[in-house]
């Protein structure tokens, strides 16, 4: 057996600073990807988020669970669509703020990076629609007479109705806590290992009620169309509010997921030089 396999197997997971360099090789690599390639596995990734999405709806559904429980399983329920995100490499615009690290690592440069950002942020609204199209035709809202359909529309408003710069600092957490956990996948040797990195810091992020970019492609659009359809009071989401969330949201997971790539890299960069 290679000494890659031999590698591959062992139970402990990567050193920190193997992990910065295998987040800079994946950083290179999203980069040589092919502009199809990376729109399709975009859009993979915000139907994945969608349906974490769907599944703390359908939790959120019943409006007699106590608030914490809603927070911390429903949190835990969202968790489905990292997991899936990670176990399947498929392209993550929160995730792929890491590239940083190959940015200041002077791996990769700035026009690359933003075109990664730019066609996957964009292949991730497009799934996130889809998957919100094949949600409301399934007729998924009904579910629970109809109270997973008002969760929806209730998660929605609470989001349009945030201050912009709230919605800022709220994306900024949220990044922290998805990168965090994007991390430790990048250590983990096996898919258990991956999906139990994830639960915590997903699951945190949700109950405390942060902005997730992505997520909020598949909660919005999903909640004023039900909003626009009869759905709770005419008017609680609109699409003006969608857009200034989505525009917020998405500035502040910039931010936080730097925050953590350049934390990471400057940590490790420096323990490499000091050998």
């Amino acid at each position: 057996m290679e000494n890659k396999e031999l590698d591959a197997l062992k139970p402990d997971a990567l050193s920190p600073v193997a992990t910065l360099a295998k987040a800079v090789g994946i950083g290179v690599g999203k980069t040589k990807m092919l502009p199809g390639r990376m729109f399709i596995s975009a859009m993979l990734a915000g139907a994945f988020i969608a349906f974490g999405g769907l599944y703390f709806c359908v939790f959120l559904g019943d409006p007699a669970m106590p608030f914490a429980a809603q927070r911390i399983v429903g949190g835990i329920c969202f968790c489905l669509g990292l997991v899936l995100v990670v176990c399947t490499g498929v392209e993550l615009f929160t995730g792929n703020s890491l590239m940083v690290c190959a940015l200041v690592d002077k791996k990769i440069g700035i026009g690359p990076l933003l075109k990664n950002w730019i066609i996957v942020w964009i292949g991730n609204l497009v799934g996130s629609l889809i998957a919100v199209a094949l949600i409301y035709l399934a007729a998924t809202p009904a579910l629970g007479g109809g109270g997973v359909g008002e969760a929806m529309v209730n998660v929605a408003a609470g989001k349009v109705a945030l201050a912009p710069a709230t919605i800022f600092f709220k994306g900024i957490m949220c990044n922290v806590f998805v990168c965090l956990a994007v991390w430790v996948a990048f250590s983990a040797r096996t898919v258990a290992d991956k999906v139990l990195g994830v639960l915590l810091p997903i699951s945190a992020f949700v109950a405390a009620g942060f902005e997730h970019c992505v997520a909020n492609m598949s909660f919005l659009p999903m909640g004023l169309l039900l909003n626009t359809t009869g759905i709770g009071d005419a008017g609680l989401v609109t699409l003006g509010g969608v857009m200034t969330n989505l525009c917020f949201a998405t500035l502040g997971n910039i931010v936080g997921g730097a925050l953590v790539g350049l934390a990471f890299w400057a940590i490790n960069r420096a323990v490499k030089s000091d050998k």
